[in-house]
């Protein structure tokens, strides 16, 4: 294991990058241990800081990548992973590459010209939500992702219909990738203390989207409507959209909130949305 002790080293966390450190031995143990990192896994880390979790994620690992946008921090990650042995009598930071860039720019394609990627990182609260859908995007290089989030956005990912946090976050994520919470990570764990609690969650790509690609765009229309006012009912979320016989015809009830209908529903709300689309005369011609 990987000493923690010192690893700021007088670094002080910048409030733009969103920085909080992991210093949690226990923590960053148990992290590893969901992760699980093999020898040949193309395992890439975004935002690993001052490597608490890096020094640990290389020990079996033949190479490992890393994003890191703050240049300054950059010096002393590399280090710290020089001072760190494998089983192999190697160099962690020989094995390690370091992309100094925004995660929110990544372009995955190249990292998985040998194959599909896993990837891990404690992700800056602040750009969390657009960094899941920005690699969502690239989903077909995508094994699994495993992430520290802010608790309450991994609750909103994992909800189902019924749960207050359901919503449309849930909805368009687990369309796309199977969602598991796995456990949560108190403000102690960190240096300087978030103000949250923080949670682990792992996201898997789906092999077939639940959603067609020709059915996208309507179904994230419906599900933003729909949601736009939580507390009305369906029929009034969208009743500048749709008429309330197609959410019927659709088997679901148009006095019901949108935090009641399940995914299911609502692919099945969109389908039926674009086929009376097609039927419809078109005045134009």
């Amino acid at each position: 294991m990987s000493d923690t002790s010192g690893i700021l080293d007088g670094h002080r966390a910048r409030k733009r990058f969103g920085q909080n450190f992991l210093t949690d031995e226990a923590v960053i143990a148990r992290i590893v241990s969901a992760i699980a990192p093999k020898a040949d896994d193309r395992l890439v880390e975004i935002g690993p800081g001052l490597g608490a979790l890096t020094c640990q994620l290389i020990q079996p690992l033949t190479h490992l990548t890393v994003v890191e946008l703050d240049r300054d921090i950059i010096p002393k990650l590399l280090a710290r992973c020089s001072k760190q042995k494998t089983a192999h009598d190697q160099s962690s930071q020989s094995k390690l590459t370091v992309l100094e860039q925004d995660a929110l720019t990544l372009n995955l394609e190249p990292l998985a010209c040998e194959g599909p990627l896993r990837i891990a990182g404690n992700l800056p609260y602040n750009i969390a939500t657009p960094l899941i859908f920005h690699l969502l995007e690239q989903s077909k290089h995508i094994i699994d992702m495993t992430f520290m989030l802010q608790k309450e956005v991994v609750d909103r990912l994992a909800a189902h219909p019924g749960n207050r946090d359901y919503g449309r976050l849930s909805l368009m994520v687990q369309a796309v990738a199977e969602v598991e919470s796995l456990f949560v990570v108190p403000p102690t764990a960190f240096n300087p203390p978030p103000k949250v609690d923080s949670a682990i969650v792992r996201l898997v790509p789906r092999t077939h989207p639940l959603v067609p690609d020709d059915l996208k765009a309507l179904f994230g229309e419906l599900v933003s409507l729909a949601f736009a006012h939580r507390r009305k009912t369906l029929q009034n979320n969208l009743k500048h959209r749709l008429p309330t016989s197609t959410i019927v015809l659709a088997g679901i009830d148009p006095g019901t909130r949108a935090e009641q209908v399940s995914l299911d529903e609502f692919i099945t709300l969109a389908r039926l949305v674009k086929e009376q689309a097609s039927d419809s005369p078109n005045p134009g011609k």
